[in-house]
């Protein structure tokens, strides 16, 4: 095992989560290089793990905690931490210890560059990230919003402890008169969400002058403050929640439900 820097070698495979093999990833268009490009100034930064052949099967990104999900606080946030876990491409390596190697090099890169401080984001459920592996390693909750922990690892005596920011506002229903709108909050850094929005554009196309896609760019933290949130998508004013990227036809039929429901209207 062996934990390196991000080098432009990996840089591809690295924006399509290790999954260079699916034809899913093919959908996600070139959002995760945009975001990179933005983040790489504000201090972004990403350790892979490689096994003993050199293969990438592990990463970790994290990044100065004025640019995250998080305000307040001392130090850095991880944004994701993701050990390959699928049969194809290098196969499944997680429970080689592998995410514990990637968290405590990130600690020590954060605490070389002077940070108080870890945050990270996980789920009180075992699913995908959750908040019990990070407990395991001396990070606590400071702050939740439903299933969503906020961990926390001070280095410091001093180090405050942030706090997620919560949707601040959501889109209004009838928006465009006579047409459904769809709304996509989207900051490209997770490509499974990018697979979704390019998902919600074909669908929304499929309609005509029936329906209109609203991009919100929250790229731009400005707009992310306003919203409070990231890679969301509505519906008119209903939130469509998702894990994994909902199929094209499972977005146009929502879509669809609602085409209808404004005409019975007319």
């Amino acid at each position: 095992m062996k934990i390196v820097d991000l080098s432009p070698e990996y840089e591809s495979l690295y924006q399509v989560c290790l999954e260079d093999w699916s034809d899913d990833m093919r959908e996600a268009g070139g959002h995760k290089a945009r975001w990179v490009e933005a983040m790489k100034p504000n201090g972004l930064r990403v350790k892979i793990a490689l096994d003993d052949d050199g293969k990438a099967v592990g990463f970790i990104e994290y990044l100065p905690m004025e640019y995250s999900i998080a305000e307040g606080g001392d130090g850095y946030f991880i944004n994701c931490i993701w050990v390959h876990g699928h049969k194809q491409g290098v196969g499944d390596m997680r429970k080689r210890g592998y995410g514990s190697a990637l968290l405590a090099a990130a600690e020590e890169d954060a605490k070389a560059r002077g940070a108080k401080g870890m945050a990270a984001y996980g789920l009180a459920i075992p699913v995908w990230i959750p908040a019990s592996f990070f407990r395991a390693r001396g990070y606590r909750a400071v702050d939740k919003d439903g299933i969503a922990r906020l961990m926390f690892k001070p280095f410091a005596p001093d180090a405050g402890a942030p706090k997620l920011i919560k949707p601040r506002k959501k889109p209004k229903a009838g928006q465009n008169p006579g047409r459904v709108t769809v709304t996509f909050l989207l900051d490209g850094y997770c490509p499974g969400r990018n697979i979704a929005y390019e998902r919600t554009k074909r669908a929304v196309a499929e309609f005509g002058d029936q329906a209109a896609l609203e991009t919100v760019d929250v790229l731009d933290r400005q707009m992310y403050l306003q919203w409070g949130m990231r890679n969301e998508l509505f519906i008119e004013d209903k939130h469509i929640g998702f894990g994994p990227p909902p199929s094209y036809e499972k977005i146009k039929r929502l879509i669809e439900k609602r085409v209808r429901r404004l005409k019975q209207r007319r």
